[in-house]
């Protein structure tokens, strides 16, 4: 697969369309909009123009009205504007009348989502996700109407599969869906060693889970000093990240931070994703970064949950951290939301605030399955011991003679192993 990057300095001119609809708002067309603005800057546009327009009901030939289209049209040559991105998903015929009336190439938001995740993703399980992904979306849209993509030098919503492979027939394109399918069942089975590894460990694991950009970056590099890449752009981190964590007490985690959520996350990313995202569904504890600052975090709260939902974590327990609160805003989000979850803190995680209070929270969420033990080690048993404090909550010990006498809340796992040195009457 060739990734074609965007020369920052021939930035695309973009005009931006979006539709309000009984069943959307115009402060929601409002808000999805200036979240299609920023994901076009980070996919290398520039925005010179956003159309809005009520409708009642959608037009099959250019999902807006015809005059809307005519506007659309006089707005690209007025701005020389070669790229219309619309906030939802376009069917070909769409794509193909509206190029054909303005003269510019047409994306809808799921395209330039998966442009942004080929731009983003480095790893190679990240790079077959997205090529997959792109596959996927693409292989219904085979149709005449892709064939002007040939004659173009490549921009946002071109990257990937690239132009080649618009032009070969469903057939290989099937074929090549199922040899990725294929490597990403492989990645999935090494996971699910890697999660029984984990497990045999009694290590638990936390998985941050958020809106893109609500901080989980900056909280993992709070958290752990992970050096985790962050920057003030969605989907600044694809890959995910995995770094131990040192709570209070001294037992030790596994923190993974993932991809960011995002509203109208393409179906075909959280398919393609699922390996990844496997590790969010099977973590022990979820740890929910809320942008408290943000004017509409009720949404992105929403949209994060269906997500979960979508993954097979709905049920998972979690810890909501309401961050920035640092920033202005945040009194009506914490105010209205917080009560939802029943263990939740305020932080700011790039500031340090509240960080000790997750942590506690942290240990005590973690701490809920631990059974509490007392036992005579000898003290030859420093494996064992350090065992202990690795995987446990040790509340005292002490060495005497050549015993070492503990206190500590384990694992089932290790408790069981522990039965022949507990102490008489005591477990």
């Amino acid at each position: 697969m060739k990734i074609i990057h965007v020369n920052d300095a021939q930035r695309e001119r973009a005009v931006l369309v979006g539709v309000e609809t009984p069943r959307v708002r115009g402060w929601q067309v409002e808000d999805h909009l200036a979240e299609l603005a920023e994901l076009a800057r980070t996919a290398g546009a520039e925005v010179v123009e956003t159309l809005t327009q009520k409708l009642s009901r959608l037009n099959p030939a250019y999902y807006i009205g015809k005059g809307k289209a005519d506007e659309l049209k006089a707005v690209c040559l007025r701005e020389s504007a070669r790229l219309v991105i619309f906030d939802d998903e376009l069917g070909p015929a769409q794509v193909k009348n509206l190029q054909d009336l303005t003269g510019s190439r047409v994306i809808d938001r799921t395209e330039l989502i998966m442009d942004i995740f080929a731009r983003r993703a480095k790893s190679r399980e990240g790079k077959i996700q997205v090529e997959l992904a792109q596959l996927q979306y693409m292989l219904p849209r085979l149709t005449r109407a892709w064939t002007h993509l040939s004659r173009q030098e490549g921009g946002i919503g071109t990257r990937g599969p690239g132009e080649q492979q618009l032009e070969i027939d469903r057939r290989r394109i099937r074929e090549k869906i199922d040899r990725l399918s294929e490597q990403l069942e492989g990645i999935e089975r090494e996971r699910h060693t890697q999660a029984r590894r984990r497990q045999r460990g009694d290590v638990p694991v936390v998985a941050l889970v958020g809106y893109t950009n609500a901080g989980k970056s900056t909280l993992m590099n709070t958290l752990t000093a992970a050096g985790v890449f962050v920057e003030d752009r969605l989907f600044a981190t694809l890959d995910p990240t995995t770094r131990h964590l040192r709570l209070p007490g001294g037992r030790r985690a596994l923190l993974t931070d993932t991809v960011g959520f995002i509203r109208k996350l393409p179906h075909h990313l959280v398919e393609s994703f699922k390996a990844t995202l496997e590790g969010v569904a099977t973590a022990d504890l979820l740890l929910h970064v809320i942008d408290s600052a943000h004017e509409h975090c009720e949404e992105q709260i929403e949209a994060v949950c269906g997500v979960l939902k979508e993954i097979g974590a709905g049920e998972k327990p979690v810890i909501a951290a309401f961050n920035k609160i640092d920033l202005p805003r945040t009194g009506a989000c914490l105010g209205r939301y917080a009560r939802a979850f029943p263990s939740s803190v305020r932080i700011s995680a790039l500031k340090g605030d509240g960080i000790g209070e997750l942590l506690q929270m942290l240990e005590r969420e973690l701490g809920r399955g631990l059974i509490r033990v007392q036992c005579t080690l000898p003290a030859a048993a420093s494996s064992l011991v350090a065992r202990v404090y690795r995987e446990g909550n040790v509340l005292s010990c002490a060495y005497e003679d050549d015993c070492v006498m503990i206190d500590a809340e384990l694992p089932p796992a290790l408790a069981g192993e522990m039965k022949q040195y507990y102490m008489k009457g005591k477990r």
